[in-house]
Parts: C-alpha cells; structure tokens; sequence
C-alpha cells in the first residue's frame, strides 16, 4: 500500500509531519504493508511550508494511479477570512497574502486540484485530510455533499463548499476520511492504520508514540440520536 502526502507552498507542517511518522511506524510495523512518500503536484522539489523558514522536500510527484491513499494537509497562516471566504482575486489582497484561504486558492491555481479529482474518482483510492485540507478539497468544489471534519475555525469554507460539516475528531465518509484541526492528524493517522492495517498494529504505534486516540470515529451508520 502507498500513501502519498501531498505538499504545497504553505503547507501546515505538523499536518504533515504527524501522519507521516504515524503511517511510517506503521509501515516499520507491518513490514512491507505500507510506504509512505511526500510528493507534490509539480513532482520532486523543496515546497516552502507556511511556519516561517522551513520546507520539506517532495520525492515525487502526486500520481493518483499509483496511490492508494493520498492525505492532503492544510496550510499554516493567519486565520482571517476562514468563516466567510472571499471571491478568488480578492484573497491575495495587500495584507491577506499570507491568510489560509490566500494560501489554499494559491494551491488551487496549480495543477493539484485535477489530481485530487483524479484521485477521488479513484475506485479503490482513499483520500485524507487534516486540518484545512478538507477545506482546500471545498474550496475546489471536489467534496459537495460528502461528511467531512476541519479546524473549528473553518468551517465555513466547507459551508460554502456545500461539504456536510461534522464537530467530530475524525469523520470516516467512506474514500474520504477527515481529521479536525492540527493535532489530529495524529489520531487521523491511527484510525487509518487501524482500518487498513488492523487494530493490532495501530495499537503497537499507538504505544509507541504515547498517544492515546481522541474521540469516536464519526460514520453515517446506526440510528440517529434522539435529542441532541
């Protein structure tokens, strides 16, 4: 199994860093189940994060017919705007240049958005969120309808999306599974290791990292509550 995380310029790194070493113990656990490869839209390069003067570099290219899962992080910015996203050529205004939504339309104006519609129309190839990623997946009119999760503070871009938004941790819709804000692409890590890999391996990282999972994984099964 390949997972492929995918950079762009201002990416959140601990969006990325935390499922990558999560899914990478994963693969040291379960030797020859899974590899895990940065990549971007452009192919191998350094991709500029958005906390200051740091960068991770991307081995390859994201290839949606090679992949069978792709997680998408957010990006690392002010929050401005996040509730109530502005018109494209509105977003790289003086002193908006640096703000998520600014940073995420960036993204959008490359070649990313037709490989992740490559990617979720995949049969067989999930993709991942953390974070804003959801909300960059929104923005990009790729998830309309589907259940996802994102930081507290974005919500409205899955509003204007037309995604369901659901105040949970982690949210399994299926090929799209999604984790909330930053520090949840801990747990977002873990479940996905569960579900692919079983429970046994999740739990050895799980330990490892010292890291209890948060929450219950939200899925549109059962009855619906009465009441809340």
């Amino acid at each position: 199994m390949l997972c492929q995380i995918v950079l762009f310029d201002g990416f959140d790194p601990l969006d990325v860093i935390a499922p990558y070493e999560v899914l990478f113990a994963g693969g040291l656990a379960a030797p020859g189940a899974l590899t895990v490869e940065l990549v971007s839209a452009e192919g191998a390069r350094e991709v500029p994060g958005g906390a200051g003067p740091l960068s991770l570099r991307a081995v390859a290219a994201l290839d949606p017919q090679r992949a069978d899962l792709v997680l998408v992080p957010g990006a690392a910015g002010r929050f401005d705007g996040l509730s109530a996203p502005d018109a494209p050529d509105a977003l790289d205004a003086p002193g908006r240049e640096d703000s998520i939504p600014a940073l995420l339309g960036r993204a959008l104006r490359t070649g990313l958005p037709a490989l992740l519609k490559e990617a979720l129309d995949r049969e067989g190839l999930t993709v991942a969120t953390v974070c804003g990623g959801s909300g960059l997946l929104a923005m990009a009119g790729l998830i309309d309808g589907r259940h996802a999760t994102t930081h507290h503070m974005g919500v409205g871009l899955l509003d204007a999306g037309g995604v369901v938004a659901i105040d949970a941790r982690v949210v399994d819709d299926g090929d799209l599974v999604t984790g909330a804000g930053v520090t949840s692409g801990l747990d977002l890590g873990l479940y996905l290791l569960e579900r692919e890999l079983g429970p046994r391996v999740a739990h050895a990282v799980e330990k490892l990292f010292a890291h209890e999972r948060r929450g219950t994984v939200w899925r549109a099964t059962g009855p619906v509550p009465a009441g809340f």
